[in-house]
C-alpha cells in the first residue's frame, strides 16, 4: 500500500514551519536580545499570520526550536559515531554543542521562564545530551582513543565551561582551542 501524495497546502505549510523553524534557530543565535516574532517572521519570507499558526505563543516557537536543537544533537551524536574514530565524532559533536548553546542566546529569558514553570522537559534534554556523550565516549573507550576514567557528566561540566568563558561567534578561536585542549586531556595518557 502506497502513502498518500500529501496536497499542496500541507506541502506548503510543513516547508513554512521547516523555514520558520530555521530562521527562528538563526536569529536566535545571532540576537543579542529575543528577536521580534514580526522579524522572524519576515526573515522568514511568511507573514506574521503564517508564524502564529504554527507556533501561536513565543514559548511555542522557542519550544520548537529547543527540541529541534536537541534532536540534532542527539541524533548527530549518533551519525558522527558512525562515520567517524570516536575522538574525532566526539570533538565535531562538542562544535554542534557550542551551536546549540549559541542558539539559546536570543531566546534565554523565554527559555528561563518556560525551565521555571516547567513548561519546558529540562531534565529529559539533560538526560538525553548525558547519554549522547556517554555513546560516545563508550565507543573511544572500546577503540582505547579515550581515558575510561572520565564520565559524561564531566565531559558536560567542561562544555558548559568552554563556551560561559568563550562564547560564539565572537569567541570562535578561543572556544575551539580550549575544545581541542579537552580533547587532548580526554585522551589516554601513554
Amino acid at each position: 500500500m502506497t502513502e498518500p501524495t500529501p496536497s499542496p497546502s500541507r506541502a506548503d505549510a510543513a516547508r513554512n514551519r521547516k523555514q520558520l523553524l530555521e530562521v527562528a534557530t538563526r536569529v536566535f543565535a545571532s540576537a543579542d536580545s529575543e528577536p521580534s516574532l514580526r522579524e522572524i517572521a519576515r526573515e522568514a519570507g511568511v507573514g506574521i499570520a503564517t508564524l502564529y499558526r504554527h507556533f501561536p505563543t513565543r514559548e511555542a516557537l522557542v519550544a520548537a526550536v529547543y527540541a529541534d536543537q536537541v534532536a540534532r544533537l542527539t541524533e548527530g551524536a549518533g551519525q558522527l559515531r558512525t562515520s567517524l574514530t570516536p575522538a574525532l565524532a566526539l570533538r565535531r559533536w562538542m562544535d554542534l554543542f557550542g551551536d546549540w548553546i549559541a542558539t539559546k542566546d536570543g531566546m534565554l529569558s523565554t527559555l528561563l521562564a518556560m525551565i521555571e514553570s516547567e513548561q519546558l522537559p529540562h531534565a529529559r534534554t539533560h538526560t538525553d545530551l548525558i547519554a549522547a556523550i556517554d555513546d560516545l565516549l563508550r565507543a573511544g573507550h572500546a577503540t582505547g582513543e579515550l581515558r575510561t576514567d572520565v564520565t559524561a557528566e564531566d565531559v558536560a561540566a567542561h562544555l558548559i565551561g568552554i563556551f560561559t568563558v568563550a562564547p560564539l561567534p565572537e569567541h570562535a578561536a578561543r572556544a575551539d582551542r580550549l575544545l581541542n585542549i579537552l580533547m587532548h586531556g580526554l585522551r589516554p595518557t601513554t
